[in-house]
C-alpha cells in the first residue's frame, strides 16, 4: 500500500500548491520561450534550422522521459523523483539563463525537459495519492487542470514581458528562485509515497526500449515539420521507434517485475482517457502556435503585446475549471468534457473569420474565450477519469502514461498540421506567378493558419467521438461521484 497524506500530518491543500508550483514551471517552460525566440537566435547568431531545437530539445526529453519518470516515482518514491526532477529542473534554467552558445543552449534545455519528465507525473501521482477520490480531489484537479492548459497561456504572456523588458536571459533565471523554494518546501511539507511491494530487480530492459521508443518517435515527429513525412530520415526514425514499441510490449509481457504493468490498459477508463487526450492535444497545442505566429507575423504585434494577448486564455481557462467542478456532480465526467470539446472546437472554428487585417477584440478574442473556456470543461474531467479507479501503487505509471498522451499527442499534432498549413501558405505564393508582396505573404500565411485551425477543431471533435465511444456513463461513477471500483474489459 502507498502512504496516502490526506491521512496524516501533511496539510493536503499545501501539498497541492507545492506540487502546482513546480508543475507551472514544467508548462510555462514549454511556451514561454517562443516569444524570445528571435533574440535568442540574433544574440547566439543562430541558425534557423538550430533555433528550433530550442523548442525541440525540450520537447524530446520531456515526452521521451515522462514514462520512465512516473513508474520511477512508484518504485523508488514519489516525492524523491519529484525533488531531483526539480534540482534537475531549476540547475539546467540557470545554464540556460548563462548559455554562451548554441549547443549550451539546446543541451541544457533537453536537460530541462528531462527534469520535467521527472517532475510531471511524480506531482500529478501525488495528488492522486493524496487526495481520496471524491468532491476534495474533483477541486484539486479544477487546479492542477488551470495550471496544466493556463500555464501555456501564461508563458507566453511572461516570455513578452521579460524579453522586452529585461533580456531573454531572464526567461529562464525567472525558475531558479521559484525552483529553490518549491525544493526546500517540499522537502519538509510533502510526505513520500511509494509502491511498497519488495521488487527484487528493475526492469532494465523495459525502461530502455521505452525510453528509446519515444525518444525515437518524438523526434520524427518535430524532424517531420523540416525533413517532410516522406522523407527517409522520418521514416527509418519512425520504423526504429516501432521496433522498439514492439520490443518493449514483448519484454513487459515476460518481465517478472514490469516497468509497466499491461494490465493497466485492461482499465477502460485509462484507455478511453488517454486516447482522449492524446487526440485533443493534437489540436490544442497547435493552436498556441498559430495564433501566436498570427499576431506576430501578420498583425505585426510585439513580443509583449503577443503575450498579453493570451491573458484572456488563462482566465478562461480558470472560468472552465471552475465550472467543471460543479458540473461534473450533476452531469457526469463522462458529459462534461463533451460541453467542454463542443464549446473549443466552436471557439477554433471562429478564427476561420481571421483575415490579414483582422483586429483583436472583434476577431480573436471570441474564439479565445470560447476555447479556453471548453479547455478548463474538458481537462478537469478527463484528468479525473485517467487517474480514477486507479491502485495508490500505479499512481505514478498512470500520471505518467497521462502527460506523455498529452506531449506526444501534441507534438504530432503540431507536425501534422504545420505541414498542412505551410504547404498552402507555399502554394498560394507560387501560384501568384510573380514575387509576392508583404500583403499577398500575409495572405497567403493566414490561407494556411485557416486550414491549421480547422484540423485543430476536427481533432477536438475526434477526442468527443472518443469519449463517447470508449466511455459509458457508468463507467466514469468513480471521477464523477468519488467511487473507486475500476472498470475493466
Amino acid at each position: 500500500m502507498s502512504v496516502r497524506a490526506g491521512s496524516g500530518s501533511a496539510n493536503p491543500w499545501v501539498v497541492l500548491v507545492l506540487v502546482c508550483i513546480a508543475q507551472f514551471m514544467v508548462i510555462l517552460d514549454a511556451t514561454i520561450v517562443n516569444v524570445a525566440l528571435p533574440s535568442i537566435q540574433t544574440d547566439l547568431e543562430m541558425s534557423n534550422a538550430n533555433l528550433q531545437w530550442v523548442v525541440n530539445a525540450y520537447a524530446l526529453l520531456f515526452g521521451g522521459f515522462l514514462l520512465l519518470g512516473g513508474r520511477a516515482g512508484d518504485l523508488i518514491g514519489r516525492k524523491l523523483v519529484f525533488l531531483v526532477g526539480v534540482v534537475v529542473f531549476t540547475v539546467a534554467s540557470l545554464l540556460c539563463g548563462l548559455a554562451q552558445g548554441e549547443l549550451w543552449l539546446i543541451v541544457a534545455r533537453g536537460v530541462q525537459g528531462l527534469g520535467a519528465a521527472l517532475i510531471a507525473p511524480a506531482a500529478l501521482s501525488i495528488l492522486t495519492t493524496t487526495f481520496k477520490e471524491g468532491a476534495d480531489r474533483t477541486k484539486a484537479m479544477g487546479v492542477w487542470a488551470a495550471i496544466a492548459v493556463g500555464g501555456g497561456a501564461v508563458g507566453l504572456v511572461l516570455g513578452g514581458v521579460l524579453t522586452q523588458t529585461l533580456s531573454w536571459p531572464w526567461i529562464f533565471f525567472v525558475n531558479v528562485p521559484v525552483g529553490i523554494a518549491a525544493f526546500v518546501l517540499s522537502l519538509r511539507l510533502v510526505p513520500e509515497s511509494k509502491d511498497e511491494h519488495m521488487h527484487r530487480s528493475y526492469d532494465v530492459a523495459g525502461a530502455v526500449t521505452v525510453t528509446g521508443g519515444l525518444l525515437t518517435l518524438v523526434y520524427a515527429i518535430v524532424r517531420s515539420s523540416e525533413a517532410g513525412w516522406g522523407s527517409l530520415e522520418v521514416i527509418g526514425t519512425l520504423a526504429a521507434s516501432a521496433l522498439l514499441l514492439v520490443g518493449f510490449v514483448l519484454v513487459e509481457r515476460r518481465s517478472v517485475e514490469p516497468l509497466v504493468r499491461l494490465s493497466i490498459f485492461a482499465v477502460r477508463t485509462v484507455r478511453g482517457a488517454n486516447a482522449v487526450m492524446f487526440v485533443v492535444a493534437c489540436g490544442l497545442f497547435a493552436m498556441f502556435f498559430f495564433n501566436t505566429l498570427y499576431l506576430q507575423s501578420v498583425l505585426d504585434y510585439s513580443p509583449l503585446r503577443a503575450g498579453l494577448a493570451f491573458l484572456p486564455f488563462t482566465a478562461g481557462i480558470i472560468i472552465g475549471a471552475g465550472v467543471s467542478q460543479k458540473l461534473i456532480p450533476a452531469l457526469g465526467a463522462r458529459e462534461v468534457p463533451v460541453i467542454g470539446i463542443a464549446l473549443a472546437a466552436a471557439g477554433l472554428l471562429l478564427f476561420l473569420r481571421l483575415t490579414p487585417d483582422g483586429t483583436y477584440l472583434v476577431d480573436l478574442l471570441p474564439g479565445i474565450m470560447l476555447t479556453s473556456i471548453g479547455m478548463g470543461l474538458t481537462f478537469v474531467p478527463v484528468t479525473l477519469i485517467a487517474t480514477s479507479g486507479i491502485p495508490d501503487d500505479d499512481a505514478g505509471l498512470a500520471s505518467g502514461l497521462f502527460n506523455t498522451s498529452q506531449q506526444i499527442g501534441g507534438a504530432l499534432g503540431l507536425a501534422i498540421l504545420s505541414t498542412i498549413a505551410t504547404s498552402r501558405t507555399t502554394g498560394v505564393i507560387e501560384g501568384l506567378g510573380r514575387r509576392p508582396t508583404e500583403a499577398d505573404t500575409a495572405g497567403a500565411l493566414v490561407d494556411g493558419f485557416h486550414l491549421a485551425w480547422l484540423g485543430s477543431a476536427l481533432f477536438l471533435l475526434g477526442g468527443a467521438v472518443l469519449l463517447l465511444a470508449l466511455l459509458r456513463r457508468r463507467d466514469v461513477v468513480a471521477a464523477s461521484q468519488g467511487e473507486a471500483a475500476p472498470v475493466v474489459a
